[in-house]
């Protein structure tokens, strides 16, 4: 259910690297399942400074709203704008069309560390059981 490849908080975002510097974020199946239908989504705009474990967006469902918290430092460098007009991709596809945003690092020093600090899949899971 949680993708190996993938690295989690325990704050239920999910992260991807996509290069030497840039990770990518969204929020877990868990995370959209327990929020019920995504309605709204509030991402950071590119170009924010975002700090690892502080909130940087909102997601609104027909349950509640939720802060996203940032999975990493750096300045966001894209932003899922899909999510606009679709936020049920959130719920749909967690992993990929529902992805949020971008993440920059400082240094791929600095994505390195980042990366080794989150949680594999099995550990993740393991917070759930």
């Amino acid at each position: 259910m949680y993708p190996d490849h993938l690295r989690y908080t325990p704050e239920h975002e999910w992260v991807r690297r996509e290069g030497p510097t840039t990770l990518r974020f969204g929020i877990t199946a868990y995370a959209a399942e327990a929020l019920g239908d995504v309605v709204f989504v509030q991402l950071p705009d590119a170009g924010a400074a975002v700090v690892a474990g502080e909130p940087c967006g909102e997601v609104e469902s027909t349950k509640s709203v939720s802060d996203i918290y940032a999975p990493v430092d750096g300045t966001v460098s894209a932003v899922n704008v899909e999510l606009e007009g679709a936020p049920e991709l959130v719920n749909a596809e967690p992993y990929g069309q529902g992805w949020m945003a971008d993440v920059e690092c400082p240094s791929a020093a600095d994505a390195d560390a980042a990366w080794d600090a989150l949680l594999s899949a099995e550990q993740y899971e393991a917070r759930l059981a």
